[in-house]
C-alpha cells in the first residue's frame, strides 16, 4: 500500500516541479522577447537619428 502512495507523490510531485518549470521558461521567453522588442525600438530610433 505504502508503495502505491509514494508513487502518487512522486508522480505529483514530477507534475508540480514540470509545471514550475514551464512556467518559469515562460516567463523568460517574455522577458528575452521584451527585452529584445525594446533592443530594436532603441536602435532604430539611433538609426533614424543618424540619417538627420
Amino acid at each position: 500500500m505504502t508503495n502505491k502512495n509514494t508513487q502518487k507523490n512522486n508522480n505529483n510531485a514530477v507534475q508540480s516541479r514540470e509545471d514550475r518549470l514551464k512556467a518559469a521558461l515562460k516567463a523568460n521567453m517574455a522577458k528575452r522577447k521584451a527585452q529584445a522588442k525594446a533592443r530594436s525600438k532603441s536602435t532604430a530610433a539611433t538609426t533614424e537619428a543618424e540619417k538627420e
